[in-house]
């Protein structure tokens, strides 16, 4: 498995601490940013974790038009500056269009694609471009197996630090189901592979105007993910998760963090050396 460099202290991938990227749906404010910031770092302390704050300046694919979007570009990536100045994070955000790959580069440690986008030539070398660590997430229709493409794309640039992401696939028509065996066979792929606890819970669009969610699967799918193996974790959260902008029920309240970590680092030292080889591939 090819290991990925995130910053000089933090490395993900096979044997390494568990990658956990986390924060709000949407960034609010500096002030707002910072506390969930803080309440994530005492979250993690004393457990195997690298902690990489998560805020979207922009939430491009929303259900409504009428739906809000974030901060935008240039207050989007003030807030995440101050997080990394002053609560000493790397952060991640993610990208919409080509032409913002470069400016967030400059800001961030790792560039994020959005699942629907993740098979968009031109969106996936500019951020290859960057030579920033590129989580991709997997869309809701696409088969594990075929992200190889999607990281081809990020790799003709010569970039080869790739995190492939999980995040449910398409059920019928709203409805997502999480394969966990698409956990493995990206691995096997040779990446990184991250599991999103929350969006994995979403119920998609509907006749609101706004994506549901079942919050109530979010730890025990966190623990199926932690057994298949994983080398890092997404999870979206807030102090009031029901009156958050966006994603308010499928984000994990911040309180309920620190339980759900604990669980997910016993699983994952339980079967670290569980039929699988020195890879982290299952064999049998």
């Amino acid at each position: 498995m090819n290991m990925v460099d995130i910053t000089k202290n933090i490395s993900v991938g096979f044997g390494k601490p568990l990658l956990l990227l986390a924060g709000p749906c949407q960034l609010e404010s500096v002030d707002h940013s910072l506390m969930i910031a803080e309440e994530l770092k005492r979250a993690v302390e004393g457990l195997p974790i690298s902690l990489v704050f998560k805020g979207s300046f922009d939430k491009a694919n929303r259900t409504s038009v009428t739906s809000k979007r974030g901060l935008g570009l240039d207050e989007g990536l003030h807030v995440l500056s101050e997080v990394k100045k002053k609560a000493g994070l790397p952060v991640i955000t993610d990208i919409h269009l080509p032409q913002q790959a470069a400016p967030v580069s400059k800001v961030v440690d790792i560039i994020q694609i959005p699942a629907f986008l993740c098979r968009q030539t031109d969106l996936l070398v500019a951020a290859g471009e960057t030579g920033k660590p590129i989580n991709i997430k997997k869309a809701q229709f696409l088969a594990p197996e075929d992200m190889k493409h999607c990281a081809g794309k990020i790799e003709s640039t010569g970039n080869k630090n790739v995190l492939l992401c999980e995040r449910g696939t398409c059920h019928g028509y709203h409805d997502l189901v999480v394969d966990m065996r698409s956990l493995v066979i990206m691995r096997k792929l040779g990446y990184p592979v991250i599991f999103d606890a929350t969006h994995s819970v979403q119920v998609m669009g509907g006749s609101q105007g706004v994506s549901g969610g079942h919050r109530e699967f979010i730890a025990p799918l966190a623990y199926a993910a932690a057994g298949a193996g994983i080398d890092g974790l997404f999870i979206e959260c807030h102090q009031d998760p029901d009156n958050a902008p966006s994603d308010a029920a499928s984000m994990l309240p911040l309180n309920k963090v620190r339980k759900l970590l604990e669980t997910v680092c016993n699983i994952r030292e339980a079967v670290k050396n569980t039929n699988t080889n020195n890879t982290g591939e299952w064999t049998f």
